[in-house]
């Protein structure tokens, strides 16, 4: 049976250590300050945006909610960075995707101050992610990295194969994973023979969003298993990218959903807002 990654005790754990970090910040005079900027009223980014200030208030980082309509447009969307880029009270700045339709992705990510992209989805931050000097890493990979080595389990030599390539999880996972001497393939849609690949991972890494779409067949006996899926399955139950009970019975490790990744991507969150104020503060943090 497979030992489970337990997202949410890591989490916790990280919390406390923060709230530790937070408070020798406030004796210098600096409040760790997160801004997440929300277009619209779309129920899932609501309770995303939910979370993330529960956990910010129990760390004791203060959190700027700005809550923008559904028809704001590209423009006064940028306005709303730009001011807060220029706040020198805000530390991380968040801007919750997706965003409607009339609003750029790309061009919103791109405007944010690097130095304040929490998400670490900036050009900038993910050319210094690529060339192995990060400054700040997108939070689900960190996530998965704090997880992986929670746990002990070396990446150096290891096989690895992720399947999915977006530019949120697969593509600065595969970057971070290189930079710790792993051989680190990218699967995805226009893979052939997909299960013939995963079969040979010492590590696999399951970021498609198709529910429980990896069996055990799928799996080397003994591997390590990411699954970063959310889904809902047909009964209505949340589940990942894999079968959980099917795979728990050949993997050595496998994180559970929920209580895996999840815990991990808000807890990353966190420690990079902190680190952002502690870099705002000579001689901290500047690691």
């Amino acid at each position: 049976m497979a030992v489970k990654l337990d997202g949410k005790k890591l989490s916790q754990k990280i919390a406390v250590q923060l709230q530790q970090d937070v408070e020798k910040l406030k004796f210098l005079g600096v409040t760790p300050k997160l801004a997440v900027v929300l277009v619209g009223d779309d129920p899932a980014s609501q309770v995303y945006v939910r979370n993330k200030r529960r956990m910010a208030q129990k760390i004791g980082i203060e959190t700027s909610d700005l809550t923008l309509p559904a028809a704001t447009s590209e423009a006064e969307l940028l306005q709303t960075i730009a001011k807060l880029n220029q706040d020198s009270t805000v530390h991380g700045i968040l801007v919750q995707l997706p965003l409607p339709p009339q609003i750029n992705e790309e061009t919103i990510i791109q405007a944010i101050n690097p130095l304040k992209d929490v998400d670490g989805f900036h050009p900038y931050n993910m050319g210094k992610l690529f060339m192995g000097d990060p400054y700040a890493i997108p939070c689900t990979p960190n996530g998965i990295m704090q997880l992986l080595s929670e746990y002990r389990i070396s990446l150096t030599g290891k096989k690895v194969v992720i399947v999915g390539r977006s530019k949120i999880v697969g593509r600065p996972l595969a970057a971070l994973m290189i930079n710790h001497n792993a051989t680190v393939t990218v699967a995805h849609s226009y893979t052939k023979n997909l299960f013939e690949l995963t079969r040979r991972a010492d590590i696999l890494v399951a970021a498609v969003g198709r529910a429980e779409m990896f069996t055990q067949t799928a799996i080397e006996s003994g591997a390590v298993v990411v699954d970063v899926g959310i889904n809902r399955n047909d009964a209505g139950k949340l589940v990942g990218d894999v079968d959980q009970m099917k795979v728990a019975d050949v993997a050595s490790y496998l994180t559970p959903v929920p209580g895996g990744v999840g815990p991990m991507t808000i807890a990353m969150l966190m420690k990079q807002t902190v680190k952002f104020a502690e870099r705002s503060v000579k001689g901290i943090g500047n690691d």
